[in-house]
């Protein structure tokens, strides 16, 4: 059966003075306005925020849960003890202590409430608060699948269970891969490193396989001469076919990754 949602429209409304203890629940808010005020357990549940103008407010212990928020503005709002759950963000200016401060408590809903702010601070162009947000999408995304596998909490065994459980420990191991070799996209740092771990492997390779492993200076030598095999500038006749093969797929994998990483970062420019 389908009913009236009863949402109230309440357009180009203001508030003046604080506000304790009021409800609001399912209300569409069209450029509503407030300034230095402050709003105490107040409930705001499945209500839209459509062009508001929230400017140095202090939310403390409200309710947003399942609350939109479309091309607002709430820079300078603080928010302490308030619920975000479910809540999502569109092309709204707003302060990256949010994501500190009032990221829901399951891992879940963390992710999904730091990927809407995530996609919020790109639309916007501001990469800083972009990354922050990745940062704490990422997290909570490794919490999520470890939990969903290994976590003996209620909800998660009466969620996942059989197979369901064991696609999600193959999820958290290619999770856990991907962050040790290039951070999920998001660390050069991480990427130079695996180079380097590779480097070290094409060392110890040519040092058993053409060299004395008992002399430290043919790991030296192995090490100076590792980048040019990995890059394709040494011919390596000596080396065979499999081997060289392995270390062109190698290259082309750790370039995409890195031309990857290039891509998000001026995308988010």
């Amino acid at each position: 059966m389908l009913e009236d949602s009863q949402r109230e429209t309440l357009t180009d409304k203001k508030f003046t003075d604080e506000e304790s203890g009021e409800s609001y629940v399912n209300k569409l808010f069209t450029r509503l306005v407030a300034k230095d005020v402050v709003f105490r357990n107040v409930d705001f549940k499945y209500c839209i925020f459509d062009a508001a103008y929230l400017r140095n407010c202090k939310f403390e212990s409200c309710d947003f849960t399942g609350c939109r928020f479309l091309n607002s503005n709430l820079l300078g709002s603080a928010f302490s003890g308030c619920s975000f759950d479910y809540a999502t963000f569109e092309k709204t200016q707003v302060d990256t202590d949010i994501l500190l401060t009032s990221c829901p408590r399951t891992e879940n809903l963390k992710l999904k409430f730091a990927r809407s702010l995530r996609t919020n601070y790109q639309q916007l162009g501001d990469a800083k608060a972009a990354n922050k947000a990745i940062s704490i999408e990422l997290k909570a995304t490794e919490d999520h699948l470890y939990k969903a596998w290994a976590s003996k909490e209620p909800y998660y065994r009466k969620k996942y269970k059989g197979l369901a459980r064991i696609t999600l420990f193959t999820e958290w191991v290619e999770f856990k891969f991907l962050d040790f070799i290039w951070g999920n996209g998001e660390s050069a740092y991480k990427l130079f490193r695996a180079v380097f771990l590779v480097l070290c492997m094409i060392t110890l390779y040519d040092v058993f396989k053409f060299g004395d492993a008992n002399l430290v200076s043919n790991y030296l030598l192995s090490f100076v001469k590792s980048p040019q095999i990995l890059f394709g500038v040494n011919d390596s006749e000596n080396y065979p076919g499999s081997f060289l093969a392995l270390v062109f797929a190698t290259r082309l994998i750790m370039f995409g990754f890195f031309m990857s990483i290039i891509i998000k970062r001026f995308n988010r420019r």
